[in-house]
């Protein structure tokens, strides 16, 4: 039983050393990238949601006229 749980810690050691190399390979964007791109995002959520609540509103109209 305490080999078993020696062979546990030591593959858990293995993995997060394993995890702490490729964390320093990982190339980070720049502050200013993740700004902008972050603002595309909302810009676009913004406008899908107009576009999305005019055709409701298109929609409902159309369908109260039936």
């Amino acid at each position: 039983m305490n080999n078993s749980s020696n062979k546990i810690k030591q593959e858990i050691v293995t993995y997060f050393r394993g995890v702490k190399t490729e964390w320093g390979k990982i190339t980070w964007p720049e502050r200013n990238q993740v700004v902008v791109e972050t603002c595309f995002v909302v810009a676009i959520v913004f406008i899908f949601t107009v576009f999305i609540y005019v055709v409701d509103i298109l929609f409902n109209a159309l369908l109260a006229n039936l």
